[in-house]
């Protein structure tokens, strides 16, 4: 007979450095963060992402800890040349990451690969985003970040040296390499074979963005510009330098950040709100799992468009309640999901901002990665969570020590982000479920979700109830 988790798996647990034209390099950050690396004093305006019509977040992830990676970029619509070209670098990178990690003997012995997503502005003809990769299993401290943005106007995808015209971009190299060339660590004649190519240097300049006073912040990875151990570096051009620099889309990139529009409008075709659904529980769950078979399905890494809102539909259908673990970024993008879910008698737990591995994190990362999504979590439901499952069920003594929400992991583990076959996935829990055992999936896989009716149906001819992991723990003891 095996042993059962659940009791031990919910013992109770008690953003860039900006250097101004004259400034230095920045500190060691990680992509933890959830956005690009380290903080600014001039930042630009915070985003809400809820207000994109027609959102959704492309996310992917594993739970596996001899493979552990997230993945996550946004689609607009009307900027299917922009989601595509970050869609080819995600799984690019992703693909690299796997064949040399997840196929190794070893496992992954402590790599992780992380992309999160960032909007810098989403407002009127112009959108621009952020991604920030975490690489452990690159050379250095494997952190970079690159921005993309999408000119409405023109409807075009422009890379980050657009937003410069072409006529001003020797001398906004010029201003760079002048800011650079004293600091620590970076060497002139290096800074010259940076740029004086094209390829290398539109490599080095590949974000950009613009403060909330109108100046633009050029962000160089560790080593670009310098010695690695000089670590990233970060030049800020002001307003009254940089605008005549601008090209057309520079312009109006800059005027929306510092004064952004109420709406975004790419020029797509009429954009129809997703459906959300509309389940209300009719009442308190009064299953006593000490006399009947319970289970408790989860659901990791959502919300997300449309899997979620069917998978809800199919719940209701059986009655059933379940644990969604989600992540705050897609929180953030869709809390309508997440306060359907709530309505609906489902629980809400903890997943984190942006997916890391919490071990490798400091107390103050970790405490920003949970508290940032237990907040995101209020202000959709107005319930602060009590749960949360650490990625890659990775949890020690600091990560226990940092937050007082307690860790749920899970007794059947369906591999669903490695198979994506209905079949198997609804095979696994059918075959492998045993009275009062958690149960890992993912609502944002398609094939997941597809998997749940039968998974529901079986397991209710069988005598199961479906319960939430809190109601689970409180009838238990």
């Amino acid at each position: 007979m095996r042993s059962h988790t659940l009791l031990p798996a919910l013992v109770l647990l008690g953003s860039l450095t900006a250097a101004c034209a004259h400034g230095t390099s920045e500190p060691p950050v990680t992509a933890a963060d959830g956005a690009r690396p380290g903080a600014s004093p001039s930042p630009a305006r915070t985003v809400d992402p809820s207000k994109i019509k027609g959102l959704e977040i492309v996310s992917d992830s594993s739970e596996n800890g001899s493979c552990p990676f997230a993945t996550s970029y946004p689609d607009v619509p009307g900027a299917e040349a922009m989601t595509a070209a970050m869609k080819k670098d995600v799984e690019r990178r992703l693909a690299t990451f796997r064949s040399g990690v997840c196929t190794d003997s070893d496992g992954a012995d402590g790599r992780e690969f992380n992309i999160s997503h960032q909007f810098l502005v989403a407002s009127g003809d112009v959108l621009g985003v952020r991604l920030t990769t975490q690489d452990q299993s690159s050379a250095g401290d494997g952190l970079s970040a690159r921005t993309y943005w999408y000119d409405g106007k023109a409807d075009a995808y422009r890379t980050t040296l657009g937003l410069v015209a072409d006529g001003s971009r020797d001398a906004f190299v010029a201003a760079l390499k002048d800011q650079l060339k004293d600091r620590e660590g970076v060497d002139a004649a290096d800074l010259d074979d940076t740029f004086s190519a094209p390829e290398s240097r539109d490599a080095a300049l590949d974000d950009m963005a613009f403060t909330a006073d109108g100046g633009l912040r050029v962000h160089f990875d560790r080593g670009e510009v310098g010695v690695p151990a000089a670590g990233a570096q970060t030049v800020t051009v002001p307003k009254k330098t940089i605008t005549p620099w601008l090209s057309a889309f520079g312009k109006r990139a800059q005027r929306q950040t510092v004064s952004p529009s109420r709406s975004l409008d790419l020029g797509a075709p009429h954009v129809p709100a997703p459906a959300v659904p509309t389940h209300t529980a009719s009442s308190d769950d009064d299953t006593d799992c000490r006399k009947v078979k319970c289970i408790a399905l989860t659901f990791d890494d959502g919300p997300a468009v449309p899997e979620t809102s069917t998978l809800l539909t199919h719940l209701a259908q059986y009655k059933a309640r379940v644990t969604f673990f989600v992540v705050g970024q897609n929180v953030a993008a869709h809390p309508d999901l997440v306060r359907a879910e709530a309505k609906a008698g489902h629980e809400i737990g903890n997943h984190s901002w942006n997916h890391p591995d919490l071990t490798r994190l400091t107390s103050q990362q970790i405490a920003s990665q949970l508290n940032r999504t237990s907040a995101a979590i209020k202000a959709a439901t107005g319930k602060t969570p009590t749960l949360f499952r650490p990625p890659y069920g990775a949890v020690n003594a600091k990560v226990k020590a940092t937050t007082t929400l307690s860790p749920v992991l899970w007794d059947v583990d369906t591999e669903d982000w490695k198979y994506r076959d209905p079949a198997k996935v609804a095979r696994t829990v059918i075959t492998k479920a045993q009275p009062n055992d958690v149960v890992l999936l993912h609502d944002i896989h398609a094939t997941s979700v597809a998997a749940v009716p039968e998974i529901l149906r079986t397991l209710t001819a069988r005598g199961y109830h479906f319960v939430t992991v809190s109601h689970l723990r409180a009838t238990l003891g």
